[in-house]
């Protein structure tokens, strides 16, 4: 009966994920370097729609002409065929795909990455793990080091260096509207320069398989007016608020004492995990579980109790510590962590 309640939990909680079904869509570019791979993308699908009008048009005429015999057919090399055969068959395609690759290289030249980078930017270490981001923002003194988790903040129309790590396997960032794909490798950090020019929310994830939950690595990129951006990056270098009511107060004994603690940290606590991602402003943040679940009270709680029947495979483990009344005080004092 608890496998059966469980399943059907994951089940309910999947359907209503929200953020799983965010559009994700090259072609429709905010930034400089997302604008030039939608303009080759644009010129690839055309070519080859126009291409692919023609094979239909060659193969319709074929079917529907006259036929004759076997005995009637001319050798291959009779009225030009073998030209046919170069022309349609080698030429062409090689015509097109050198286009193709010259202007993918152009593309792939116009992406400044690790020249003249201004160290007056906003910086950011992006950390790919078995399956989550970690995110930290490096601009500023080092105890002023913002780190969060899933959701990159940057301000509109600035170009933002980001720093791309991997702390197990090989991942891949990838938010559309703003860039291509880059590698997160062990042990050869990379970098990709990402610029959004208005206000949104854009939507990416891992672009490299990583293992059980890869469809569940989802990232958030979070583009706000300069003076917005600045207050919301002081606001996230403060320590966590302490608990203002009985409800939280509880909710923070139950985090302090059971496992919570030992996998993350709360700033201006005990809790000074690394395992698991930073919660000192985890009510601020959009989503959870990598932006799979919206973060409201009931996703928040099922995630706390049962990580594994929502995200098999995940490093949360399902925390059977807490009784009914002890999940809803923890609950409470994580929605305050603002």
């Amino acid at each position: 009966m608890r496998s059966f309640h469980t399943t059907c939990l994951a089940i309910l909680f999947a359907l209503g994920a929200g953020l799983a079904s965010a559009q994700q869509n090259t072609l429709e570019p905010v930034g400089p370097a997302a604008r030039h791979i939608a303009s080759l993308s644009w010129f690839v699908y055309i070519t080859f729609g126009v291409v692919a009008i023609i094979m239909w048009a060659l193969i319709l005429w074929v079917a529907i002409r006259r036929r004759g015999t076997l005995a009637e057919h001319e050798p291959i090399d009779a009225g030009g065929g073998q030209e046919w055969i170069l022309t349609g068959g080698f030429l062409i395609p090689f015509v097109i795909l050198a286009v193709i690759f010259i202007l993918g290289l152009n593309t792939l030249a116009a992406f400044p990455v690790h020249d003249n980078i201004s160290h007056a930017m906003p910086q950011v270490r992006v950390t790919g793990h078995q399956w989550w981001w970690e995110v930290d923002y490096l601009a500023g003194p080092v105890d002023q080091h913002v780190k969060s988790a899933n959701e990159i903040h940057v301000p509109v129309g600035v170009p933002v260096d980001v720093e791309l790590m991997a702390a197990d396997v090989i991942h891949s960032f990838w938010v559309p509207q703003l860039h291509g794909k880059e590698d997160l490798i062990p042990g050869q950090p990379n970098l990709i320069r990402i610029q959004a020019d208005q206000p949104g929310i854009y939507h990416g994830q891992c672009a490299e398989f990583c293992g059980e939950q890869h469809a569940n690595m989802k990232l958030l990129v979070i583009a706000q007016p300069p003076a917005e951006y600045q207050s919301w990056l002081a606001g996230q270098r403060n320590e966590a608020s302490e608990p203002v009511n009985g409800q939280e107060r509880a909710g923070q004994e139950a985090f302090m004492t059971k496992p919570c603690a030992l996998c993350h940290t709360i700033r201006g606590t005990a809790a000074q995990g690394s395992v698991g991602p930073d919660l000192t402003h985890l009510a601020s943040r959009r989503g959870i579980a990598a932006n799979m679940l919206i973060n409201n009270e009931a996703n928040l709680e099922a995630w706390v109790t049962h990580a594994q029947a929502l995200k098999p495979g995940c490093r949360m483990p399902n925390v059977t510590q807490f009784n009914g009344n002890e999940a809803r005080m923890l609950v409470h004092y994580l929605q305050s962590l603002q």
